[in-house]
């Protein structure tokens, strides 16, 4: 149960400390709470009740309240006339004790718990790879007028209430120790003005998110993360029960297994623009040979690498487009192949459009067709293994940008058409929104029709949800869209430069110049579908 109240320094949650004898989360400080006891089902019918409470958000709210009560002392309850119990009658309460249960004393004090103005913030369930779990509601409600907490000082201990900003920032200072649900859930109250916005925003009888968090190892230490942020999917990629056996780390010196037959090696490229580096994908097994999707920059020991990891066995080379971060390295690393004494792998991909860069010249020995499948096999005896790539045309970042599908494993290897943790810059000419958009479309076409839940990019860790990070990568461009739109009428006679604070409010000044070259992407759509 989160309990909140408003101070003039902002609003306030009441946390408690967990006993030193816990056997989860010692000393961790804590939102009051517990388990739901049997008897909680009939003390239902002394609490109030929304009309689109269901039976189940009802008693979780009425544990809340029990626990609350037999924790510190704070009683959500109203008597017949709609007031708040008072402290004087508080003091009366058995709260532990054979006579310790609400359900008997409710009635003799006229009271009814106000579960009616509990609701539903968060759901949490614990991670994968630990020993002792739980399935938990994390609830919300105002604090009553006139209560102050006293703690049982047997399961918890120090009430203090604490602003959400300051609890964060303590417990980074190593003075107020919380676990990552408690972290996580503070940092999302953080963006609300007051207790009664909080409280606006659960309304609604489902939880604002829901969470089974996934760890991973990052510079030697245990990480853990829930679904939106970056390294999840490929958490779940990699470790789908849950082990905390994968590193996380950005390292261009060795490769990073991701599946048996998929492996990542990351060039030491890192940049704004390219984030940790350009992801080079190698694709095989010994006895099928490898693919290579997005060789990089032509980095020396970047593709002496690859070759490595590939025991010099590459079958053909993939550039998903021309940029200066994705093929240059094509051609030589063809030429260390060869000169390792083993066959030539064809260069594929598409050629670079008259309205590339300089810079962003290519050529491959073939160019790819729509839809065209490549191919990785053995055959020996009883043993058949097939790698199958289906290759997609998708022009908008870049006129002759390809992604490829590995059917057998159901992946999308996106190159920048889609990243993690970033949108792609579409620059005009080359790059064109329409395409892009159009493009997408098709992507999300395509992991329904090959049942995709995770996507490769060329930068930043393997997204998962496939469906859903297209979903919304596509509402994020349109709402760009619209202020752009709003930023032209804002200004009708100003410049791009002038547009680009306005429809870029939310971008770091520093990368304003680029997203210049996006907003004119936008004006570019705007002016064929005549959206102004």
């Amino acid at each position: 149960m989160l309990l909140l109240r408003n101070t003039p320094q902002g609003f306030e949650v009441l946390m408690t400390r967990r006993s030193a004898t816990a056997s989860f989360a010692p000393n961790a400080y804590v939102f009051p709470g517990g388990a739901i006891d049997q008897a909680d089902e009939a003390l239902t019918q002394h609490a109030t009740r929304r009309p689109t409470q269901s039976t189940t958000h009802l008693t979780q709210a009425v544990a809340a309240l029990r626990e609350t009560f037999e924790e510190l002392g704070i009683l959500l309850a109203r008597d017949t006339h709609g007031n708040w119990v008072q402290p004087a009658m508080l003091q009366t309460m058995a709260r532990h004790g054979n006579q310790a249960h609400l359900a008997g004393q409710l009635p003799s004090h006229n009271l009814q718990l106000a579960a009616a103005e509990v609701y539903p913030l968060a759901h949490w369930i614990t991670d994968r790879d630990l020993p002792k779990r739980f399935d938990v509601p994390f609830l919300v409600a105002l604090m009553p007028p006139g209560q102050e907490p006293e703690a049982d000082n047997s399961e918890q201990f120090e009430p203090v209430w604490v602003n959400p900003v300051t609890a964060l920032a303590e417990h980074e200072a190593g003075r107020f120790f919380m676990i990552f649900p408690t972290i996580r859930t503070l940092q999302r109250l953080v963006a609300y003005p007051n207790a009664e916005a909080v409280i606006a925003a659960c309304q609604g009888e489902t939880p604002l998110f829901t969470s089974c968090p996934r760890a991973g190892l990052l510079n030697g230490q245990e990480e853990r993360y829930m679904e939106h942020e970056p390294p999840y999917g490929e958490l779940e990629l990699v470790c789908p029960d849950g082990q905390m056996l994968h590193h996380l780390d950005w390292n261009p010196t060795r490769p990073t297994p991701l599946l048996r037959h998929v492996q990542r090696l990351t060039a030491p490229n890192p940049s704004v623009m390219t984030g940790p580096g350009t992801n080079t994908y190698i694709v095989g097994q010994a006895e099928t040979g490898f693919g290579v999707i997005d060789p990089g920059p032509n980095l020396t020991d970047h593709l002496q690498r690859i070759v490595e990891a590939t025991q010099g066995d590459i079958r053909w080379i993939v550039c998903t487009h021309s940029h200066s971060d994705h093929s240059p390295g094509a051609k030589p690393l063809q030429a260390l192949v060869e000169a390792a004494g083993r066959t030539k792998p064809p260069v594929l991909g598409l050629p670079s459009a008259s309205t590339a860069r300089p810079g962003s010249d290519f050529s491959p020995d073939r160019s790819l067709q729509h839809q065209e499948l490549l191919m990785l096999d053995h055959q020996k005896d009883d043993v058949h293994l097939t790698h199958t790539f289906l290759v997609l045309h998708t022009p908008g970042h870049a006129a002759n940008h390809v992604c490829l599908v590995l059917e057998e494993d159901s992946l999308l290897f996106s190159g920048d058409h889609i990243l993690n943790g970033s949108t792609t810059v579409i620059d005009p000419p080359d790059g064109n929104m329409n395409d892009y958009l159009q493009s997408l479309d098709l992507l999300a076409t395509t992991c329904i029709q090959f049942g995709i839940h995770h996507i490769l990019p060329a930068h930043g860790y393997v997204l998962g949800q496939a469906l859903a990070a297209i979903a919304q990568l596509k509402t994020h461009r349109l709402a760009r869209e619209a202020k752009v739109l709003a930023a032209l009428r804002a200004k009708p006679d100003g410049t791009p430069k002038d547009w680009v604070p306005l429809a870029y409010a939310d971008t770091p000044p520093r990368l304003w110049p680029v997203a210049e070259r996006s907003l004119l992407a936008h004006l570019e759509r705007i002016r064929t579908l005549k959206l102004a």
